[in-house]
């Protein structure tokens, strides 16, 4: 689960040709409504990544991507991926954005080191996320984020920092960041914990992993503007799991990697 993360180098067709404003000038938060009112986007995303978390065995997907946003003001509400929520701009250097998450489960048939360990749910999380901009493009910024659902998937927590270059109120740019990720025990074991129940299915070692440091990775994000109606996308992440979750039967490997991009069209 890599949060929010290919350098490319943009042709010099891809550049910025209106004058209104993006909410937050950072290319690692989506924004298509640059006016008040409502704006809708279609395209198509391709990412290269695992099959699932601690999976050694990579494939790419391709599938729609959508996105919906109405804004008034230093506020917007939108629809983004596995995301509904609402986010706001406040004086000047601060965001808070909180809403609903999707996050999807993990099935048995995806790869013959899961046989045995069943299916796992998908399940709804709750999020919040603060953000804080230094500098009047927001080129530095610092985010905490939080996103708890049922005793099934438990709770996690981000903590990142990064740079943009490039960095224009339009929201144009590469942001290259840091980041690590803490879990509660219900959320780790969820991707990498087994139960009794897995264990006897499965044949693997019962594993039953604490709660606390999950994670630390590296993500870059750039957006592009072709004209006002298209955006590109694309980014790139590299996450290295804790010692505990390395040692787990479900970790093939002790690390996750992704790559991906997508192509909008702004209505």
């Amino acid at each position: 689960m890599i949060q929010r993360t290919l350098v490319i180098c943009s042709a010099g067709l891809l550049s910025m040709t209106a004058h209104a404003e993006s909410l937050v000038p950072s290319p690692s938060v989506p924004n298509i409504a640059f006016d008040d009112g409502w704006a809708f986007t279609v395209g198509a995303a391709l990412e290269y990544e695992s099959e699932y978390d601690g999976s050694d065995d990579y494939g790419v997907e391709f599938e729609p991507a959508i996105g919906l946003q109405y804004r008034s003001g230093n506020q917007a509400w939108f629809l983004e991926g596995q995301e509904l929520g609402w986010r706001a701009r406040a004086r000047d250097q601060w965001l808070l954005q909180a809403g609903l998450r999707f996050e999807g489960g993990r099935e048995e048939s995806e790869s013959d080191a899961l046989t045995g360990l069943g299916d796992t749910d998908d399940e709804l999380m709750a999020m919040v996320e603060i953000r804080r901009g230094f500098g009047a493009n927001w080129d530095n910024w610092v985010a905490g984020r939080v996103m708890a659902g049922g005793s099934d998937i438990g709770a996690l927590g981000v903590l990142a920092a990064g740079h943009t270059f490039g960095a224009n109120p339009r929201g144009t740019g590469i942001d290259v960041f840091a980041f690590t990720t803490f879990g509660s025990s219900a959320f780790i074991n969820r991707d990498f914990g087994v139960n009794e129940d897995q264990s006897a299915g499965s044949g693997l070692p019962v594993t039953d992993i604490d709660g606390g440091y999950r994670s630390i990775g590296i993500g870059v994000i750039g957006r592009w503007e072709l004209g006002n109606r298209w955006q590109f996308i694309g980014e790139a992440g590299y996450e290295k799991y804790s010692d505990d979750i390395a040692d787990s039967p479900i970790a093939l490997d002790d690390y996750e990697a992704e790559v991906g991009f997508s192509a909008l069209y702004v209505f």
